[in-house]
Order: structure tokens, then C-alpha cells, then sequence
């Protein structure tokens, strides 16, 4: 039997992390047993679900570039297919209109809840005949026959949910769209999804779904239920430990495999391996090397994996990456061209993210307006120096063997080491103390500029005398 899994998120908000990485385990299960993986957006909560979200969990997918064979699919074009299902299980008597008032279940509720006993539907519309009505919800009959629910969760083993637990749970809403389970259910047995894995948050739903199932002669999917991710405080993760929107780490630099190198390892293991590809990731993938715990998000560990991702990428492919975000730093289009990759090589070993690498690119086209306060005082002292190396640079070929000869003369002449003549020249280039090598930097602007941009810096000097 071929492998089909599915993706299935609600757009009442962005694509999170932990949203993210359930879609890879599906992903590179279906990829490891040569099957199908399908995107549907299960937008039938018509309050809370906004087209916009839709588009951003789709644009996700593009950029980390999880390719889903089939889909994406809409729970909310799909509304004659439910109620085909829907008038079925009513047919059949194992559902019902329920009439039942918001302030007799809110009643019910309390009542239950005084009284010490866990709120649950009483089954007041269970036995009557509410053919005619015209305000009702739709619930499900739960059988009395069976006691428990059994299934084997691929990650977890064999789990058994006590149906005491459950009580006639509504499958359509008053406006007639259906359930969260309900959809789930028929979309997932009409698409041939035969394995099931998302967040052990889901558990809860499980038993329902399995029911649900059974009523409607389907065949019951494999289940994984994978376990949450963690902040560092070991709670829930939310926005304060980084769970923000998938795009908001595009935004900031991040690259996409490195993002999915990371997440994969956040619950799955082979042996010691850190880094991965992503055939590497497909080819070792299996279910049962999923951890049984809850993993600990680590914004540093992340950060740390996209700098290597950065360090050991082709520099054709870096730059452009990294174009958008000088152009957005510049407020201009910047072309790439020899010179624009020779840029970006300076800064490849030094930069974490492709936002840090503009921020560091960016004084090769901007003049520098001002300049480092402390790097002042402590290296530009000698106005001479400068003037020296300034002159001698007029007259010289402008390559590299040229300019380490600048450098050594003018450290045999003033007696100093390279730190003293290198940090003034770096000052005057980029108007800081932190830079790409000096040489490096000097054949990148060419000569033309880097002479006048130390003139502009002699002049500074000379103004704060």
C-alpha cells in the first residue's frame, strides 16, 4: 500500500515552527516510502479564517521548498462532499439534530460543574425526533457499546482512551459547516491519507476521529502523535521562546534548509549527525527514530546552524540571496555582478544570517558618514601615518603584492605592528573597527574610492584638531 500523508493547517493565523516542523516529518515520511504528501487548508472556521493566512502558510512552503503532490486543497470549497456524509450518519441513526439552546448547555454546564461532575452533553436531543427543526447543530451518537478505544500510535505504542471521556460531540455547526473531525475525517479517507502524524495535542481528537471512522465504514489511518516543543523553561512554546511566523525568519536571514536541518532535529536523531541535506534527511528518515519527549527549542543552536549554512554555501548561490536584503538596506536595486560576489565572500566566514551579511556589505556602497568614536581615539592619533600611506598608495599598481609592500614600509618607518596600520585604514573605509580584511576591502572599492575615502577621513582628523 502506498503512502499517502497530509498537512492540514487552519489559516486563523501564520505558519508557526511547530507547524513547520510536523509538516517535514510528513514530508520526508512520504518521500522515504516513495509516496504522496498533500497540502489542505482546513478553513472551515469561516470566523476566524482569513484568505491572507492561507496565502502566507502556501508562500511557506515555497521557500523551504516542501513540495506537496497534491493540493493545496480548501475545506470550504468542499461543503456538498460533507453533507453527502453528514445526511448518511443521520439516515443511519448515528447522529442527530440537537436543539439544545446555548443557555441550556451553558446551565447544564454549571450545574455539572457544582456538582463536581466533568461537563459533558447529557443527550437531551438523543432520543427525540427533531426533523423539523431550523435551529440545530448536528452531533454524533457515541455507541454504548464500546468501552474503550485502542490504537497503536507509531511513536508512542499502544494507547487506550476510555470512552467515558467523550460525550455526543457535535459534527456540524448551527450555520451547517462542519467540525473540525468531522471534515478531517471524510477529507482524509476520500484522499487515501493512510498515515496520520501531528502534535500529540491532537490525542484528544483521536478517538473521535476513530469513531467517526467506524461509522462511516472508512478505513482507520495510521497515527503519530509527536511530541511538543518545549521553550528553554521547559513550558509550552510560545511567542516569548521564538515561536513566531515561519516568515518572520525568512525576514530576518534565515535560510530554508538550514531552518529545516534544524527542526528535523528537534525530536528525530541518526547517530550524531548534525547536519543534514535534504536527501540525507529523506533517505535516513524513519518514524521510529522519533524521540518519545518533547524537545527544547534553542534559538542559539538555530542561529549557530544557519551561520554554517552561510560559511560552506557556494557564494554565486549566497549572493543572491542575499540581494534582497541589501537592495532593502540600500531603498535600491543592486544588480550582481563579479564584483557584488567578491563582496559577499568577504563577509561569508563572519555573518549568521543574511540580514547581518547586508548590514556588513553595506559600506562597500555607502560612504561612511561618520565614524567609530572609541576606534578613533584609540587608532587614528597619527595624522602623518595616514598621509604616508595615502601618498604612497597614489603612485602604485593597485593590487595586493603592492599594498602589503605599502604596509610593510610603513611599519618599518613608524616602527609598528599591522593592527596599527590596519585600523586607521579600516576607520577611514568603513568608518568602523570591525571589517572584511583590509586588502580584500581595498581591491573591492578599487583605487579611486579608497583614496577618497581616506582623504575624507584625513580631513575629519584634521577638523578635531
Amino acid at each position: 500500500m502506498s503512502i499517502i500523508t497530509r498537512f492540514a493547517p487552519s489559516p486563523t493565523g501564520f505558519l508557526h515552527i511547530g507547524g513547520l516542523r510536523t509538516a517535514l516529518f510528513n514530508y520526508l515520511y512520504a518521500r522515504h516510502n516513495n509516496g504522496k504528501f498533500i497540502l489542505r487548508i482546513e478553513d472551515t472556521d469561516s470566523e476566524r479564517s482569513e484568505e491572507r493566512f492561507s496565502d502566507l502558510i502556501i508562500k511557506a512552503f515555497r521557500w523551504v521548498d516542501l513540495k506537496f503532490d497534491d493540493g493545496p486543497y480548501f475545506q470550504s470549497q468542499r461543503g456538498e462532499i460533507y453533507s453527502k456524509y453528514i445526511d448518511r450518519l443521520i439516515e443511519e441513526g448515528k447522529a442527530y439534530k440537537c436543539c439544545c439552546s446555548r443557555e441550556r448547555l451553558k446551565k447544564l454546564k454549571e450545574s455539572q460543574t457544582a456538582n463536581g461532575i466533568k461537563p459533558h452533553y447529557d443527550g437531551f436531543c438523543r432520543g427525540t425526533n427533531n426533523e423539523a427543526a431550523e435551529n440545530f447543530t448536528i452531533r454524533f451518537k457515541l455507541p454504548k457499546t464500546d468501552e474503550n478505544i485502542e490504537f497503536d500510535d507509531l511513536i508512542h505504542g499502544k494507547i487506550l482512551i476510555n470512552l467515558s471521556e467523550i460525550d455526543d460531540f457535535i459534527i456540524v455547526r448551527s450555520n451547517g459547516i462542519p467540525m473540525y473531525n468531522f471534515a478531517c475525517v471524510v477529507d482524509d479517507a476520500l484522499m487515501g491519507v493512510t498515515d496520520i502524524i501531528r502534535g500529540d495535542d491532537h490525542l484528544s481528537n483521536t478517538s473521535k476521529q476513530i469513531l467517526l471512522c467506524r461509522a462511516l465504514g472508512f478505513d482507520i489511518p495510521r497515527y503519530a502523535h509527536v511530541p511538543m516543543i518545549l521553550g528553554a523553561d521547559k513550558k509550552r512554546f510560545s511567542k516569548r521562546h521564538g515561536a513566531i511566523s515561519v516568515n518572520v525568519y525568512k525576514e530576518e536571514g534565515y535560510l530554508p534548509d538550514a531552518l529545516l536541518n534544524y527542526l528535523v532535529r528537534l525530536g528525530f536523531s541518526y547517530n550524531d549527525q548534525e547536519i543534514f541535506s535534504m536527501e540525507e534527511m529523506i533517505r535516513y528518515f524513519d518514524i521510529k527514530r522519533l524521540g518519545k519527549s518533547a524537545s527544547v527549542f534553542n534559538p542559539s543552536k538555530l542561529l549557530w546552524l544557519n551561520a554554517v549554512y552561510i560559511k560552506n554555501r557556494v557564494p554565486s548561490i549566497l549572493a543572491e540571496e542575499v540581494l534582497p536584503f541589501i537592495s532593502a538596506l540600500l531603498g535600491t536595486t543592486v544588480k550582481i555582478d563579479e564584483k557584488f560576489v567578491e563582496m559577499v565572500k568577504t563577509v561569508q566566514q563572519r555573518a549568521k544570517t543574511l540580514k547581518e551579511m547586508a548590514d556588513q556589505m553595506r559600506f562597500y556602497f555607502e560612504t561612511p558618514s561618520d565614524y567609530e568614536e572609541k576606534g578613533v581615539k584609540k587608532y587614528c592619533s597619527s595624522i602623518d601615518l595616514l598621509n604616508k600611506i595615502m601618498l604612497l598608495m597614489k603612485d602604485v599598481q593597485w593590487n595586493e603584492s603592492e599594498l602589503k609592500k605599502i604596509a610593510q614600509n610603513v611599519m618599518d618607518e613608524f616602527q609598528l605592528k599591522m593592527l596599527k596600520i590596519a585600523q586607521p585604514i579600516r576607520i577611514a573605509l568603513t568608518g568602523k573597527t570591525v571589517s572584511p580584511g583590509i586588502y580584500e576591502m581595498l581591491l573591492i572599492l578599487g583605487k579611486e574610492e579608497s583614496l577618497k575615502r581616506m582623504e575624507r577621513f584625513i580631513k575629519f582628523l584634521n577638523a578635531k584638531v
